[in-house]
C-alpha cells in the first residue's frame, strides 16, 4: 500500500508539528514491521506543506499502524496545528524494484 499524504501545517505550530512529526515516523519504523517507509518532506519555497511518502506491507499493516500509540499521541498533538490534510492512494508502476529500495521489504 503507498499513498502520498499532503498536508498543510499553520506556520506559528511548523517547529512544534515537525519535532512530533519526525519523533512518530521513527518510532513507525523502527517498532512497525509493516511500515517500510514514511519519510517527510517539506516543499523548498513553502515550508509549512509537507509531504508524507507513505509505503505499508498491506492494509492490515496501515491498519495497525493508525492504532499504534505514538501514531495516536501524533494524530491528537497535531490535530489543530494541521489546516489542511489530503490523502492520495499511489499505485506502484514497478513493485520488483521495491525491495532493492527499502530493505524491510526483503
Amino acid at each position: 500500500m503507498v499513498r502520498i499524504a499532503e498536508l498543510e501545517v499553520e506556520s506559528r505550530y511548523l517547529e512544534a508539528y515537525l519535532a512530533i512529526l519526525k519523533k512518530e515516523a521513527a518510532a513507525s519504523i523502527r517498532l512497525e514491521p509493516g511500515v517500510v517507509c514514511i519519510f517527510p518532506m517539506a516543499e523548498q519555497s513553502e515550508p509549512t506543506r509537507i509531504r508524507l511518502l507513505e509505503i505499508y506491507a498491506s492494509r492490515e499493516a496501515y491498519e495497525a499502524h493508525l492504532q499504534s500509540p505514538h501514531f495516536q499521541e501524533y494524530k491528537t498533538r497535531t490535530l489543530p496545528m494541521v489546516k489542511s490534510l489530503r490523502l492520495v492512494e499511489m499505485a506502484a508502476l514497478d513493485v520488483s524494484t521495491m525491495p532493492a529500495l527499502f530493505k524491510k521489504l526483503r
